[in-house]
């Protein structure tokens, strides 16, 4: 079944209320889409994390050696792009074009076969998922205390196991924050923290020292990600588990965490590091080396539908009769892009997700709002 088009979309919206964390202040959410159309007409929807306009060129770039080919050769297509791109780009945005243009060809390929993209990765090895809710967010707000208190009891209502924090605004701020929300969330929910490499190694361990009785679920980049030695040596000092890894790409980028004894917990970006085809290949490294997966997900729910479909098929690490169930990231924060523009197959009920058993990644996108958002597409709705 031939792939006869691909098309990339840039879609950009203003938020209605600006958040920041430790690194940026977001005041718009941007994201590229690409549909990939085959001969009989049946399309696919894929998604890159990223900064969008170059993901878009990125695709662009890849475009005139994917089309015509086999959507069902994932990998050899892969193979052809990976290579295309070596000498120039091993990590960062044509990895992500990479990532985009694979997803939308698992959702074209599900489709055609008329299959889950989580069982032609292998079979549902874990059917329910229970994703952890990502927020608390800072803003400008007077009332910011009271307003993650809520945001907590939100979360709480909701059902979520697990909320994950951001820190790294320094360690006084942090401290405050963090014991308010572990008061708010109480003993049910899991709280993690998260401080997008804000820290060095000395700063990181002064951090986890301070609040490692709290049972934090994990500590999230706490240092540089190209630290690996302050990550074995805060891995090494401190009881809470550590995490890392959305900036890392391909196998090899894991292979040097896992080499390093980094992290417990391996976070590659779906839509970034390579796409499902790569990261079959991370998960299954993950598993030679008895570390855990919980994937990163920030974006619509094309990326999120990808991870759901991940995270069922993943090992379990170790195995036995009564484990809790694999984790995903679930983006809480406003964004019209993920709600407005997909339409998912896929529910959260009571703080769980069931892995859908639609063909393909189980996402849509509605064209309307796709217009409303598209930037420099508007011909194409002509």
């Amino acid at each position: 079944m031939k792939i006869i088009d691909i098309q990339p979309y840039v879609l950009s919206q203003d938020l209605e209320t600006p958040f920041f964390f430790s690194q940026w202040h977001y005041a718009s959410r941007k994201i590229c889409l690409v549909k990939i159309t085959l001969e009989d007409g049946t399309y696919g929807w894929g998604e890159g994390y990223g900064p969008a306009d170059m993901i878009k060129q990125g695709i662009e770039f890849f475009k005139p050696f994917v089309l015509g080919e086999n959507v069902l050769e994932n990998e050899k297509i892969w193979q052809v792009m990976y290579l295309r791109s070596l000498d120039f780009g091993r990590s960062g945005i044509f990895n992500a074009a990479i990532s985009a243009i694979d997803l939308a060809i698992w959702d074209c390929k599900g489709k055609v076969l008329n299959q889950p993209v989580s069982v032609l990765l292998g079979g549902v090895k874990n059917p329910v998922i229970h994703p952890y809710a990502t927020g608390f967010y800072f803003t400008d707000s007077p009332t910011l205390d009271d307003d993650l208190r809520k945001e907590a009891e939100f979360y709480k209502r909701s059902g979520f196991k697990a909320a994950k924090m951001k820190v790294g605004l320094g360690l006084e701020k942090d401290l405050h924050y963090v014991n308010l929300l572990k008061e708010a969330l109480g003993d049910d929910v899991k709280l993690m923290i998260d401080s997008n490499h804000a820290y060095n190694y000395r700063e990181a361990l002064e951090l986890a020292k301070k609040i490692e009785h709290l049972n934090i679920g994990w500590f999230e980049e706490p240092v540089h990600p190209e630290d690996y030695n302050g990550y074995k040596k805060l891995k090494e000092n401190t009881t809470i588990p550590i995490a890392g890894g959305e900036c890392e790409y391909h196998k090899h980028g894991f292979k040097r965490l896992f080499d390093n004894d980094c992290v417990d917990i391996a976070q590659p970006d779906i839509a970034a590091t390579g796409g499902l085809t790569e990261a079959k290949r991370i998960a299954a490294l993950a598993s030679a080396y008895h570390k855990d997966i919980v994937p990163h997900s920030w974006g619509t729910w094309i990326a999120i539908s990808a991870a759901v479909h991940f995270v069922g098929n993943l090992d379990k690490n170790p195995g036995r009769m009564y484990m809790d169930a694999p984790m995903i990231e679930l983006d809480r924060t406003e964004n019209p892009l993920r709600d407005d523009v997909t339409i998912p197959s896929i529910e959260v009920i009571n703080g769980e997700i069931k892995v859908p058993n639609t063909p393909g990644l189980g996402v849509d996108v509605n064209e309307e709002f796709l217009e409303k958002y598209a930037i420099d597409n508007r011909k194409e709705f002509a």
